[in-house]
């Protein structure tokens, strides 16, 4: 997974309060196991006409927030089923980090297992930066997560916080796997030790 440490990019806003799973990638899409390939379907209904014309309207549609790497999001994101899917969409697109009021549980934890930093702010941090977003001239931020900063393009720096654990994964590039390959000699040695003890031979 690639390390997260700072992030410059831009922000687009998307206010929509209980923005769910199925709208963020919907069911059709979940035939694939692979992580790549689904950042064109992100946002699927939302983007594209029954004749699968871009909907200029869409802010993702719009040349300027079509490269963003940062979403200010509506309260309640990513609710709905559980789908992995959803923040494979998001990344795949370039959607590195998201920022809220509030997220449901299983997403939150599959965005930092999949690399991408959700941050929880307050209402009114929220409508800042969420006003920042909604100009494009404002809309660059930086995300400094070592030191815990959404640096606005004023150059006003705003504290968030974020578990320790989960932060320490993110900067070193580390899901699942890659926290258990951290224990690799562990686990060969205890498996040889298995073998010589409990030999089938």
């Amino acid at each position: 997974m690639e390390k997260f440490n700072i992030l410059e990019g831009i922000a687009a806003p998307m206010p929509l309060i209980n923005i769910d799973t199925d709208m963020l990638i919907p069911k059709q899409f979940l035939k694939t196991i692979k992580r790549t390939g689904l950042g064109e379907n992100l946002f699927f209904e939302m983007r594209y006409d029954q004749n699968g014309n871009e909907i200029k309207d869409f802010i993702l549609n719009k040349d300027h927030y079509s490269k963003a790497s940062i979403i200010v999001g509506g309260a309640n994101f990513g609710c709905g089923s559980s789908r992995e899917h959803a923040p494979w969409a998001l990344k795949d697109f370039g959607i590195k980090c998201i920022i809220s009021t509030s997220f449901a549980d299983i997403f939150f934890n599959n965005c930092f297992k999949n690399g991408i930093l959700p941050i929880i702010v307050s209402e009114d941090l929220h409508q800042i930066l969420l006003q920042d977003a909604e100009m494009e001239t404002t809309s660059i931020m930086k995300i400094d997560l070592k030191n815990q900063k959404i640096v606005r393009n004023n150059g006003d720096q705003l504290d968030f916080e974020v578990d320790e654990f989960k932060k320490y994964c993110l900067l070193n590039g580390l899901d699942d796997i890659g926290l258990t390959l951290k224990s690799a000699d562990k686990i060969s040695s205890f498996e040889k030790e298995y073998s010589d003890k409990f030999s089938w031979s």
